[in-house]
């Protein structure tokens, strides 16, 4: 067997590369340069700068030459609206603002003053023994303001619509004053009768911009809405937001001495508060649908407006006629619902029972369309032209679909007889 001797194996060598350190590397030595050159050069320019600036500056105060300081202002972030509600609230309150105005109320009011009377004479005790009295007396009158509302302006040549309560006072003056801080002086045009509205007129209108008005009959109990006004007679144009919580409401409103019943108004939770009087409930379109005119003081965001379809009327008279205008009937009455027609045995339970008031006034007023036609006190209204009078549908309610001078037809109950007397409506205004 013969034996073969292998060669030795050997490991082949490896050629490993050398690396130079970085700060060998002649670009990096050059940037570096560069980066010490401008930071030093930054900082000499500073220091040089704010010595010749302040050299310039001493000199120049000997001059009596003063240099402004640098402002320096920052860019205030424009908010965005996260939702497409808040975007609609903040467009609509940006367009009504200006159009809607503050109301301040201010009369002429007497000034006292105070003086001091020796009390007992002196004849009786002499002048050991006396008493300084203080006693007041009037010097002259004061203009003093005495309340504050709001209004909204609804035409191009100055009207403004506002509650009747707010311009109650005929002795007070009226002043008006813009969003942007101007004053006009304001005269009542109108007020009316019947519903808690009045008119002032403005004579100076540049940059006044009238109003949309809405469609009130399309309200829909939820849909969201915008109240605006001069709360508190201090906090002009202030905004809150809320829902219509109710439809066709009847209350009972005080307050400028003035009690009133209003009926089928809005309900809505935006906080209306003293000094929101008149100022105007808007949709998410910017159209005014409601005048707010009364809160329940009791309870938290209870507030009522007047439907912006009833005010309608009033401003398209005083354009006409320069006043406002009702249909008259001239009957008191008591609306008859089931307990009325219980405690009264009556024969019926809806329509109006014609009776004399609570303080004995007559049940007919003299002059009047119901005692040119023969009614009498006892008569039971039934319908009034075709419409059936009910708790819902009151006589109040249908009159005022109608005008002065209008001819409609009085259903009525008498002594167990249905009878249809026609009947030319009257007229009333303040």
């Amino acid at each position: 067997m013969q034996i073969y001797e292998l060669p030795k194996f050997e490991p082949p060598k490896l050629k490993i590369p050398t690396i130079k350190p970085f700060w060998r590397n002649k670009g990096f030595i050059i940037f570096l340069i560069i980066l010490i050159s401008f930071i030093c050069g930054g900082i000499g320019g500073l220091i040089s700068g704010s010595y010749f600036y302040l050299e310039v500056k001493s000199y120049l105060s000997k001059l009596n030459i003063e240099i402004p300081e640098p402002k320096i202002t920052e860019k205030q972030p424009i908010y965005l609206p996260q939702t497409s509600q808040e975007e609609a609230v903040i467009k609509v309150v940006n367009e009504v603002s200006p159009s809607v105005v503050s109301i301040v109320i201010t009369k002429d009011l007497p000034v006292f003053e105070q003086y001091y009377e020796k009390w007992p004479p002196e004849e009786f005790f002499g002048p050991f023994f006396e008493f300084q009295i203080p006693q007041y007396r009037q010097k002259g009158t004061e203009k003093k303001e005495v309340g504050g509302g709001s209004g909204f302006v609804i035409s191009e040549d100055g009207m403004i619509l506002t509650n009747k309560h707010v311009v109650l006072d005929e002795e007070a003056d009226y002043t008006v004053l813009t969003n942007d801080g101007r004053k006009f002086q304001a005269k009542v045009l109108a007020k009316d009768s019947i519903q808690d509205l009045a008119i002032l007129k403005i004579e100076k209108t540049e940059g006044l911009k009238p109003v949309k008005l809405g469609d009130s009959d399309k309200l829909q109990i939820g849909q969201t809405v915008i109240a605006i006004g001069n709360v508190l007679g201090e906090f002009r144009n202030s905004v809150s937001v809320g829902v219509i919580s109710g439809l066709g409401r009847t209350v009972t409103a005080s307050g400028g001495g003035l009690i009133e019943t209003l009926e089928d108004v809005v309900q809505t939770d935006a906080a209306i508060n003293k000094g929101n009087s008149g100022g105007p409930l808007l949709n998410l379109k910017g159209e005014v649908i409601g005048i707010n005119t009364a809160m329940v003081l009791e309870a938290q965001n209870i507030g009522f407006a007047i439907p912006v379809n009833k005010a309608k009327k009033d401003i398209e008279q005083v354009k006409t006629l320069g006043k406002i205008v009702y249909p008259f009937l001239g009957v008191r009455y008591i609306l008859i619902n089931e307990k009325i027609q219980k405690e009264n045995n009556l024969p019926v339970n809806y329509g109006v029972w014609v009776q004399r008031g609570s303080g004995g006034e007559p049940a007919i007023l003299s002059g009047s369309a119901a005692e040119k036609v023969g009614l009498k006190e006892g008569d039971i209204i039934l319908e009034f032209n075709g419409e059936k009078i009910t708790t819902e549908n009151t006589l109040a309610k249908i009159i005022m679909k109608y005008n002065p001078g209008d001819k409609v037809v009085l259903k009525i109950l008498r002594d167990g007889e249905e009878k249809n007397i026609q009947v030319t409506l009257g007229e009333r205004s303040e």
